[in-house]
């Protein structure tokens, strides 16, 4: 999907580069005030300011947004947690300083600083939401299947009941 993102973010920007050029191309062949080429240029300036919009919304808003969520889990670690770093080193949050964090890694307690920004995904909260996505699938699906058997039951009671009445 971001692949995808991308291709497309190297297309927007591609067109509104041409989508500038041609702006400034119509603005500097328009240095009489034609009705005609202040038509072009302004529908040209639409088009540009349309293309800077889109590109916003497609490469920009996401950036940001996945940024904020990364600074929000990296600031929220603890002492305990299983991290995973960028270079792909997997360990234990045993302290964390100011903007380094001390890791434990294997079963030889080996330790490595880390600095705070080479955090890229926490597992233990990872793991914790999965066990209570789970937990609320197991608790929904057992409701339904106590409505049935209640269901089963006040039906098979019906039955029961009008079969005595013959």
């Amino acid at each position: 999907m971001m692949k995808r993102f991308a291709k497309l973010g190297l297309a927007a920007t591609t067109a509104a580069l041409t989508g500038s050029c041609t702006v400034m191309t119509v603005f500097a062949e328009s240095t009489d005030s034609s009705s005609s080429s202040s038509g072009v240029g302004f529908s040209s300036l639409i088009f540009l300011i349309l293309m800077f919009v889109v590109l916003y919304f497609i490469l920009i808003r996401p950036q940001r947004k996945k940024e904020k969520e990364t600074k929000a889990m990296q600031s929220s670690l603890q002492v305990g947690d299983e991290i995973v770093t960028i270079g792909g080193i997997v360990g234990l949050v045993v302290q964390i300083n100011e903007d380094t964090l001390i890791i434990e890694t294997t079963g030889n307690r080996n330790k490595i600083r880390l600095k705070s920004w080479a955090v890229q995904e926490n597992v233990t909260v990872v793991e914790n939401s999965k066990r209570e996505q789970e937990a609320k699938l197991a608790a929904a699906k057992a409701q339904k299947e106590e409505k049935a058997a209640k269901k089963k039951k006040k039906n098979g009671s019906d039955e029961d009941q009008g079969m005595l009445k013959d």
